[in-house]
């Protein structure tokens, strides 16, 4: 095992595509890192600059504090396990596990040593002798992780290892994931474009949007305190509304709310306000409010969703341009979303009046897009 360092690593394709952009990152010895970001973000050319699949522009990677910018892949001793699993599909699960083992030379006695510890581990046992074919998808990955494991690299490197499988399995092999590190403590990478994956396998995140690093942080740390806007929009599921709001002598105004941020300069501003931070209003109730226009209800049986509009203007994800949804005679509208209590009755076509619950309300520049703290 080993720590996995980026040091200003600049990546940029022949045809002038820059897809990463002066990387600076440190992964500690045994550390779950998850590379998180959209599509086309740069996070899978990050993990394959690690593997050497592809070679850095500039800047320095190490493994174990030994700079391995220009070395060939297998001198980097790390395993990589794909989207597609990439499996030899004439080989029985046995010979999979061992393939790796065997290409380096390692003895007889100790490559069925090492294959029969990953088999038990992974619950493999029965299907040893069983192809590719014959295995269900999350079988699939399981011996993809042993193959990939079993070789004890100083680093182990997934490229959304999860994105085939159904919902369920997904789940399941989540779990599965977390208890192989736990057990292991291997330096692991994970690259994903699904933040719910992230929050729920990561030690920690970084957070990447086209190619540039926006933040690093504990999953409960990024969801709670967001670097700028961007984040704040991706983390979080379903994600923050936005909304373009004027503040003026400590109070916040977008469109029907009014907020007290004495934080806040005067001037415009973005306001958050997470799905899960916005509660039907009780009579008497004095927290800031705002009408909201149902539009459409999703029951998830404990809670549901419903997504409407309120007055005021959406902020994109990138906070530099206004996206009004439509414009009325008098006042803009914009769309939120808001996560409540399953067991309510709403129905599309009603409005109702939302509370926005105390502290919970975000506040990011309009021209940067950065947090603005209070």
């Amino acid at each position: 095992m080993a720590d996995v360092s980026f040091q200003d690593v600049t990546k940029q394709f022949a045809e002038g595509t820059l897809a990463v952009k002066g990387l600076s990152l440190a992964i500690p010895d045994g550390e779950f890192m998850i590379l998180v970001g959209p599509s086309g973000c740069g996070k899978t050319t990050a993990l394959r600059l690690v593997a050497g699949l592809e070679t850095a522009t500039s800047g320095t990677i190490t493994i174990a504090g030994r700079a391995v910018t220009h070395l060939s892949p297998r001198d980097r001793d790390i395993a990589m396990v794909f989207q597609n699993y990439a499996l030899y599909p004439h080989m029985s699960v046995q010979r999979n596990l061992a393939f790796g083992l065997r290409q380096r030379h390692v003895p007889r006695d100790e490559v069925e040593r090492r294959v029969a510890a990953m088999s038990a581990m992974l619950g493999l046992d029965e299907l040893l002798r069983r192809r590719p074919a014959q295995l269900s998808g999350g079988q699939r990955q399981r011996v993809a992780m042993g193959r990939a494991l079993v070789r004890e690299p100083k680093a182990f490197l997934l490229d959304e290892p999860l994105s085939n499988l159904d919902a369920k399995l997904r789940v399941q092999m989540r779990a599965e994931l977390k208890r192989i590190h736990q057990r292991l403590n291997i330096t692991t990478i994970y690259v994903t474009h699904d933040q719910v994956e992230a929050m729920t396998l990561g030690d920690r995140l970084a957070v990447i949007s086209g190619g540039e690093l926006q933040q690093v942080g504990t999953p409960q740390d990024v969801y709670e305190h967001p670097a700028n806007v961007f984040v704040a929009h991706f983390i979080g599921s379903p994600p923050m509304n936005l909304l373009r709001a004027t503040a003026s002598a400590g109070r916040a105004q977008a469109g029907d709310l009014s907020v007290e941020l004495a934080h806040v300069p005067d001037g415009p501003c973005v306001l958050g306000i997470r799905p899960e931070s916005l509660s039907l209003m009780a009579p008497d109730d004095p927290r800031p409010s705002l009408d909201f226009d149902i539009e459409v209800v999703e029951p998830l049986g404990g809670e549901l969703l419903a997504h409407g509009f309120v007055n005021g203007r959406l902020a994109s994800p990138d906070a530099s341009e206004e996206t009004p949804l439509f414009t009325g005679d008098s006042e803009s509208r914009a769309e939120v979303t808001v996560k409540l209590d399953g067991r309510l009755r709403l129905k599309a076509g009603e409005r109702v009046r939302l509370a926005v619950h105390a502290g919970e309300v975000y506040a990011f520049d309009a021209a940067s897009g950065a947090a603005l703290i209070g």
